[in-house]
């Protein structure tokens, strides 16, 4: 039970990592493709959104499951 708990905290770890490095603070996905916004903060639109609410749901996601290891440990 543990190894799988093991393994679906790695995973886990891994995709909170890409999804926190993906977020840019105060930088909009639109840069990646050159695009200047003038260091103007807007409000979160499309898969900024989303990636925000999945980056909220994986650090839930991750703390439960470091609770459920320690417990069962």
């Amino acid at each position: 039970m543990t190894n799988y708990l093991d393994i679906a905290l790695i995973i886990t770890s891994i995709a909170l990592i890409a999804s926190v490095v993906l977020q840019g603070k105060g930088v909009g996905l639109g840069n990646l493709t050159g695009g200047d916004t003038g260091g103007v903060y807007t409000a979160r639109r499309g898969i900024e959104k989303t990636l925000f609410y999945v980056t909220i749901g994986l650090a839930v996601l991750f703390v439960i499951l470091i609770l459920t290891i320690v417990i069962l440990g």
